[in-house]
């Protein structure tokens, strides 16, 4: 796994890691989403990745291997759980992500290169360390199609996380703000929509990432 410290930026084709630290009801804080991508982009402005198919990945499941969203809402962010290693099947993702913005864009294609939409995935602005970068997901999303119209995803989950106390009203309220922030960089077509993403395509000598041992170590200078 290659990587850089510091102000340094990675260079295309060099593999990290984008991962999900649960918050306290959900992991304390302990990483329970890792994704082995490849940079394709990383510059002051933009940090482009690509999650290619077949990855293995982590993911949080229910304590006995179920998958968290078969869960019912109740009882989804409360009921113990683990996590496994699990191949990314399907297309792959494009993920975009600026720095200090409370979200990243994916881009999702179907078979083909038929392009399907952006998904903004509302989150803790990235940490970047030597292997890649941390964050935290929350909860609420926004879909964005090729006909520039858009919707809220997850609004359930969003007020259910509330409920249960994965986050206070201020915090919820931050994401909210948040979340119409990128509605207005979307309805003005801002970047990265703007930019011609969605004809990217990988760099067939790549080859996919792979998933370490110590996948979930914690650098040293996020422990405090």
């Amino acid at each position: 796994m290659t990587g850089t410290t510091g102000t340094s930026r990675w260079a295309p084709g060099d593999h990290i890691l984008w991962r999900y630290r649960g918050n306290a009801v959900e992991g304390n804080g302990h990483v329970h989403i890792c994704r082995p991508v490849t940079v394709v982009e990383d510059t002051p402005d933009l940090l482009a990745v690509w999650m290619a198919p077949g990855t293995e990945c982590v993911r949080p499941v229910l304590a006995d291997g179920t998958p968290v969203h078969h869960e019912p809402l109740a009882t989804r962010y409360t009921a113990p759980r683990t996590t496994v290693r699990s191949r990314w099947f399907g297309t792959g993702v494009l993920k975009l992500a600026r720095p200090g913005e409370p979200w990243s864009v994916w881009l999702f294609w179907e078979r083909g290169w038929r392009f399907k939409n952006w998904y903004v995935n509302l989150e803790a602005p990235r940490t970047r360390w030597a292997r890649g970068v941390d964050s935290e997901d929350h909860f609420l999303d926004i879909s964005v199609y090729p006909d520039r119209s858009w919707c809220w995803l997850d609004e359930d989950e969003f007020a259910q996380a509330q409920r249960v106390g994965l986050m206070n009203a201020a915090q919820a309220r931050r994401v909210r703000k948040a979340g119409h922030a990128a509605v207005e960089v979307i309805t003005a077509w801002g970047r990265p929509f703007c930019d011609g993403w969605q004809d990217w395509r990988p760099d067939p000598r790549w080859t996919v990432p792979v998933l370490p041992d110590d996948w979930d170590r914690t650098p040293a200078h996020m422990t405090s």
